[in-house]
């Protein structure tokens, strides 16, 4: 039962500044508008406990309100609220009222707090977040160059599956520097040799400036990405240290690797703070949305939620995952035919958590037992013959052998007949 309060305190952030209403449970408040600074923050905790609050609630508006996380943690209980769940709890919320609001929901226990994480945690979850940060920056590099060298017709991509692999950048270097195709070639592994022709057809006779010099700037910051990546990584590495077991335990769920690993510590934290797998996934927001009117109940796309990392990974080890032979491949290989790909790969990732919880709690590893029998894929029945039904094909199909067998027993006979 949750400890009826007289007194909170209430904090509408924002970036330069915030407001603080003291509300108690006579309806008397009393506002103020403090700078975000260090000097003001320590001003507003001085506030609030000499009002003798009870608690502080505040919503996790982007990072602004970490600074004043850090300023009240120790003196006073904090509520940090998700800011989707404040917007849809029913009453007036405008910029004048949202500090007396805020107060008047924490007064009524109607605030969900949100996970806080701090020291190694916060520091390890920054890290995996901005790794994923310059990737999403490279990519978007990569994609630029690609579509930079289409405009100017040099269809590499069609000869290279991966253009920034070594062979790739050793034509894009060669390119650059102005070397003849001849050196370009004679500089290729022994493998990529064989696509002489094909790299010579993939060329223009003439490459405009433009498309050099921009093409130089975008391979440059290619680079010096991946040289930040690397540094991150190192970082993680060392962030890592004290959770071996962790790590350990994670990594042998097929499809999890260093990256995946790494990211599911980080943005999952104290695995024990959910009390099952099911509160866990709900969490990521992995879980389908349920909506009910009368006696109907209706299932809709997942929540999304949760943190957005997270799910992200878990979709990308789900990939990684279906393609070797065991029990999560062939879960997923259940629901696709029912499901199509991408409802099946976001169950696989929900399943995949929901392992790595049990695995983490119980300090276990994973298992695959599975036999490892030998995949055959069957064609896709026409739509008419789906339609029609597989029982009635297999009944037709049995009496027209049926009758065979009959037309070929009477020839039997008649050529005994004509002996």
């Amino acid at each position: 039962m949750t400890k009826e309060m007289k007194k909170v305190c209430g904090i509408d952030v924002h970036k330069s500044f915030l407001v603080a209403t003291i509300l108690d449970r006579d309806g008397k408040s009393e506002s103020r508008r403090f700078p975000q600074s260090t000097e003001s923050l320590l001003e507003l905790q001085k506030w609030i406990l000499e009002e003798h609050c009870e608690s502080v609630a505040f919503e996790s508006t982007a990072d602004y309100w970490r600074p004043l996380y850090l300023v009240l943690e120790n003196r006073v209980p904090v509520t940090v609220a998700n800011a989707h769940h404040i917007k849809h709890i029913p009453g007036r919320k405008t910029d004048i009222t949202d500090s007396r609001w805020i107060a008047q929901l924490e007064l009524n226990g109607l605030i969900e707090p949100s996970r806080i994480f701090s020291g190694d945690s916060y520091d390890l979850r920054s890290l995996t977040r901005s790794r994923e940060l310059l990737i999403q920056n490279r990519t978007e590099l990569k994609n630029k160059i690609h579509h930079l060298l289409d405009a100017a017709s040099i269809r590499l991509s069609s000869v290279f599956s991966d253009l920034f692999g070594k062979a790739g950048i050793i034509v894009l270097t060669g390119i650059l520097h102005g070397e003849s195709l001849e050196k370009i070639i004679a500089s290729l592994p022994k493998k990529e040799k064989r696509k002489a022709s094909a790299i010579s057809a993939a060329l223009p006779a003439t490459i405009p400036q433009n498309t050099l010099f921009l093409l130089q700037s975008y391979l440059k910051l290619v680079d010096d990405l991946t040289h930040e990546v690397q540094l991150i990584e190192e970082n993680i590495r060392e962030s890592l240290t004290d959770k071996s077991r962790e790590f350990q335990i994670l990594t042998s769920i097929p499809g999890v690797g260093f990256i995946g690993a790494s990211t599911l510590i980080a943005e999952i934290g104290n695995v024990r703070d959910f009390e099952n797998a099911d509160k866990l996934a709900k969490w990521a927001g992995l879980t389908p949305a349920v909506y009910q009117s009368a006696n109907v109940t209706r299932t809709g796309a997942i929540t999304k939620q949760g943190s957005r990392h997270i799910r992200w990974i878990l979709v990308e080890i789900a990939h990684i995952a279906i393609r070797s032979p065991g029990k999560i491949r062939s879960f997923f290989e259940r629901l696709l035919p029912k499901k199509g790909y991408k409802k099946s790969i976001v169950a696989v990732a929900r399943k995949m958590l929901r392992i790595a919880w049990h695995l983490l709690v119980h300090d276990e590893m994973f298992v695959d037992d599975s036999p490892r029998s030998k995949h055959v894929t069957l064609r896709k029945l026409p739509k008419k013959i789906q339609s029609f039904g597989i029982e009635r094909i297999i009944e037709l199909l049995s009496k027209a052998s049926e009758v065979v067998i009959r037309d070929h027993n009477q020839d039997l006979v008649r050529l005994d007949l004509s002996d």
